[in-house]
């Protein structure tokens, strides 16, 4: 029997009853949209919020520190010659030690002196010419020369640190067949530091080649 409209004052047509059946289920699903929104939304959050629990804290372990004398002592005996090994303070940190390549391959130490914010290098160039320090240092002339522990040293002062790598300060001299190279951004005085750090290296160089 057909349902009754007050409204109209008789029975509704099929078509009224189907478009009123599909008014109400529009409504009632539009009700429903914000409500599941917000649920989805706070399911969302609770699961990310376990898994962010779930993950492991704590700190990256460190890396091992570098033992320069152990690695030089190595090269040394691989090569069957001297190599480098700076007596540098014991507060100085080892970022790197390793053979860089280049127009000649360097055994090159990397340090972060204490209470520096920038680095030194210390670096032996086997076989390398007299115009290697000026290839690492991008061109780079000398200004002067310094002596250290006896020994004379090249001295860069360099004003464009950018043009030559970041570098502000250098020294170099030769060993023996060598060349060893004192470059980067701490003060000149930590770069003088570094140059007598090698000296009984650089004598040994010396005395080595015939």
């Amino acid at each position: 029997m057909a349902r009754v409209v007050a409204e109209l004052g008789r029975p509704e047509t099929a078509e009224e009853t189907a478009a009123r059946k599909a008014e109400f289920s529009r409504r009632y699903r539009s009700s429903k949209t914000f409500p599941s929104l917000l649920a989805a939304i706070l399911a969302t959050l609770a699961i990310m919020f376990v898994v962010v629990l779930g993950v492991p804290r704590g700190t990256p372990a460190e890396a091992p520190p570098i033992d320069v004398t152990a690695e030089s002592s190595a090269l040394a005996a691989d090569l069957g010659r001297p190599v480098i090994d700076p007596a540098v303070p014991d507060d100085w940190r080892v970022n790197a030690a390793r053979i860089e390549g280049g127009s000649v391959d360097a055994w090159t130490i990397s340090y972060a002196p204490k209470a520096e914010r920038g680095f030194l290098n210390i670096a032996q160039g086997f076989g390398a010419s007299e115009s290697w320090p000026a290839e690492m240092l991008r061109g780079a002339t000398t200004s002067a020369t310094v002596t250290i522990d006896g020994i004379e040293w090249a001295e860069y002062s360099i004003s464009d640190a950018a043009g030559a790598g970041n570098i502000s300060y250098a020294l170099a001299t030769t060993a023996g067949d060598d060349r060893v190279l004192v470059y980067g951004t701490a003060a000149p005085d930590i770069a003088k530091a570094a140059a007598s750090a090698v000296t009984a290296d650089i004598r040994e160089l010396r005395e080595a080649t015939p």
